[in-house]
């Protein structure tokens, strides 16, 4: 790991620019890499397409988060409402063109262009992106799969409280609607239900979150879980995932959810909803809450012992670790002995 100094980025200082393209031309010419992937649609782009073709093998393009729908379409939504959200979606107006020709530009100038999801695959092909390859992430099913429930953690969640208990994982950002997740769990609390909400992450919009949340005492900020063992072990104790972001390229989040039994209720977009196989999940309207607490419902009246089954027999289904590594590899192994991708 070679480590490049950038300055903090506003919204959330724990990434960084990378804006000295000089030191990366550099750091890419003494190790003249195999494989040269961009995993950034900014400034490293710039500096990995400027990078001479005699300094490494091939370069490809690690599609993992759909900048323009996520930031672009979060934006537009909270300005416009759904309407808005629906046009962002769609690439559609000035600025999402000018931005879908910049990912086109990326695409054109890589043997392949790697995501992780089939939806992912389907749209950047719909927007002209060419030769994309869907590699699907894989999830610790060692960790995930092997994880048991833990009476003494789920009894400290609910801290000391009947009832059911949700979790939601992931970075507290504000293209992960968090806001829809938590209103969806207040309209289902006033709607009778009696299940606890614990949040395990981290991120700039904590302390809106905690704004949001005031002198509740049914919902938990955990912070972030450090080490997948115990958050294997917070989420097979749980009785249901809940998730609002629409806007996911995979979710692994929700990968390792369902690879440790747990049930989810997922929005019916993005990387979660081609997760949501309904023998385990129930998905709802994105962005609605109302929806939402019917979802939350609707799951927790189901048998618990059948959810839980079909979601390890999913679990146990997906690719490893391992199993993405290796089919990545191999990838490269044909890019590099001169296969070229079609479309």
């Amino acid at each position: 790991m070679i480590r490049v100094k950038g300055p903090a980025m506003p919204y959330d200082p724990t990434y960084h620019f990378l804006v000295r393209v000089d030191k990366i031309h550099a750091i890419i010419k003494a190790e003249h890499p195999d494989v040269l992937e961009i995993h950034s649609p900014y400034v490293a782009a710039l500096a990995a397409l400027t990078a001479p073709a005699s300094s490494f093998g091939v370069r490809t393009f690690q599609w993992h988060s759909d900048f323009i729908d996520t930031y672009a379409g979060t934006l537009q939504a909270h300005l416009e409402g759904r309407r808005g959200a629906a046009l962002a979606a769609l690439g559609l107006g000035p600025a999402g063109r000018s931005l879908w020709g910049m990912v086109r530009l990326i695409g054109r100038r890589c043997r392949a262009t790697l995501v992780a999801s089939r939806w992912q695959r389907d749209k950047l092909r719909r927007h002209g992106v060419p030769r994309v390859v869907h590699v699907p992430f894989g999830v610790e099913k060692s960790v995930f799969g092997a994880a048991v429930p833990d009476p003494a953690l789920r009894a400290e969640l609910l801290g000391g409280a009947e009832g059911d208990l949700l979790v939601g994982v992931g970075r507290f950002a504000i293209e992960k609607r968090w806001d829809v997740l938590l209103d969806g769990f207040f309209r289902y609390r006033a709607s009778g239900g009696r299940a606890r909400l614990v949040l395990c992450g981290d991120g700039p919009e904590r302390e809106r979150l905690r704004a949001m949340i005031g002198d509740r005492d049914d919902v938990t900020l955990r912070g972030f879980v450090k080490g997948r063992a115990e958050l294997a072990r917070v989420l097979a104790s749980a009785d249901a995932l809940v998730h609002a972001c629409p806007f996911e390229t995979f979710g692994l989040s929700i990968a390792e959810a369902i690879a440790a039994g747990l049930p989810a209720v997922l929005p019916d977009e993005g990387g979660a909803a081609e997760m949501a196989d309904p023998r385990y999940a129930e998905t709802y309207r994105a962005g609605d809450p109302d929806a939402l607490a019917r979802a939350i419902t609707a799951l927790l009246g189901r048998d618990r012992a059948s959810l839980r089954a079909e979601a390890r027999a999913a679990g146990q289904a997906m690719p490893s670790v391992g199993d993405q590594f290796a089919s990545q590899i191999e990838l490269y192994r044909r890019l590099l002995a001169g296969e070229v991708i079609d479309a």
